[in-house]
């Protein structure tokens, strides 16, 4: 059971939806399809297209989001190398969890930077078409971590707080995993309403990176269950790089876009 006890509310969640011939599906999996399904669905039926024919739009999305899931579940396995070194069959069971969403962008990133590439096609275009859709897909997909019970932060007392059984007893928690999509969800509009107004190329999926690594930096200081290198949290790290080189050349833009508008 999964309590949030300052808004009086209690989920009887099984990890488990449903068996069949014998395979067990896991809620996680399902939210993770829903995820790409729909974000796919509507990125590919969106508007404005920004000179990206569909079916290039569709055969790019479509290695980029099989290579992105292997991409991030190599992440994960990296940085528990120690665990998967001694259980090698347990890397193929990613219905359980144990996806790195950085994982997935970095290796998404170089597929449709290969693909913009031999077709010639504007890279910059492709990915602002995109990213509205990206931050759609994790604000989904985060609710897998919820049917899983992980993806949670420290103990704390706030109006929001999430109480769960852990092999340490009864805790509550900050339910990171719904900070994270609710934030996600709002990046998400605020990219589709920057889409319909875009003042230069690369501005969608800058200001994607810039936003995400924003909130990303502030949660993984509450996660419990980050992965690490020594000391240091691997996606906080990775999150203030992104977001001081990126800020620094979205900022770079806009100045010289105000600049020309003024000169005009």
């Amino acid at each position: 059971m999964i309590q949030f006890p300052g808004l009086h509310l209690q989920f009887f969640v099984n990890p488990v939806a449903f068996t069949m011939f014998g395979i067990s599906i896991y809620w996680y999996a399902i939210c993770i399809i829903l995820a790409i399904l729909i974000s796919f669905i509507l990125c590919y039926c969106s508007s404005p297209k920004f000179d990206i024919e569909d079916n290039f739009l569709f055969d790019t999305l479509l290695y980029a989001i099989v290579l992105g899931i292997m991409g991030a579940r190599l992440y994960y396995v990296i940085f528990h190398l120690d665990y998967y070194w001694s259980n090698p069959s347990a890397i193929l069971k990613i219905r359980n969890g144990g996806l790195a969403i950085y994982g997935g962008i970095i290796v998404g990133a170089f597929v449709v930077f290969y693909q913009c590439r031999k077709k010639k096609y504007s890279l910059l275009d492709f990915l602002d078409r995109i990213a509205p859709f990206v931050a759609l897909g994790q604000a989904i997909g985060r609710w897998g971590n919820f049917c899983n019970q992980e993806a949670y932060g420290t103990i704390t007392k706030s109006f929001f707080r999430m109480g769960i059984n852990t092999p340490d007893g009864y805790l509550e928690v900050h339910p990171t995993f719904l900070y994270e999509s609710i934030f996600t969800f709002c990046i998400f509009f605020v990219l589709r309403k920057m889409q319909k107004k875009r003042k230069f190329k690369g501005q969608i999926a800058v200001s994607y990176l810039v936003l995400y690594a924003g909130i990303r930096m502030f949660i993984e200081e509450l996660r419990v269950d980050s992965l690490m290198l020594g000391y240091f949290k691997i996606s906080q790290i990775l999150s203030i790089a992104i977001f001081v080189v990126f800020g620094w050349i979205l900022l770079k833009n806009y100045r010289k876009y105000t600049k020309e508008k003024i000169s005009e």
